[in-house]
């Protein structure tokens, strides 16, 4: 059976490209090292950030209203970074970048060792940052002894 190994890219949906694009430039660019290109699908201008691992790609909406995380759809998406002190890291370049970012924090109630910090794009899209936690790198790394 073929085992899927990783998501290869994400779609996001923006109101305003250029908008957008200035707020990830700083998160997925400055902060978090993604490289950047663009690229016209359809006639529609679309910005595509990428590492080694996966694509974030974000093109024009269709329509003008803003995210709402409740309702059907995405409710927020995570990227992960090594460790806790990523997390930290992560959270103070936001900050001094201009973008709210919250304090980084432990959740216990999520996992023992998960930290994370939070923050909300243009759009209103919630985006998290979180550490590669014991749990995770135990079933990536003991897969198929577990």
């Amino acid at each position: 059976m073929p085992e899927v190994i990783g998501i290869d890219h994400v779609y996001l949906t923006v109101r305003d490209l250029t908008v957008a694009e200035r707020f990830h430039d700083r998160v997925l660019g400055a902060v978090l090292g993604f490289r950047k290109n663009a690229f016209t699908l359809g006639g529609d201008p679309h910005v595509q950030y990428f590492n080694r691992h996966f694509g974030i790609v974000l093109r024009p909406a269709r329509g003008g209203a803003s995210h709402d995380p409740y309702s059907p759809g995405l409710h927020h998406l995570c990227l992960r970074v090594d460790s806790a002190a990523d997390v930290v890291e992560a959270a103070e370049r936001l900050r001094a970048s201009g973008i709210e970012a919250t304090e980084p924090k432990v959740y216990p109630e999520y996992a023992p060792d998960y930290v994370a910090t939070f923050l909300v794009d243009p759009d209103g899209i919630r985006l998290e940052i979180t550490n590669f936690r014991a749990e995770r790198r135990e079933r990536m790394e003991q897969w198929d002894a577990l």
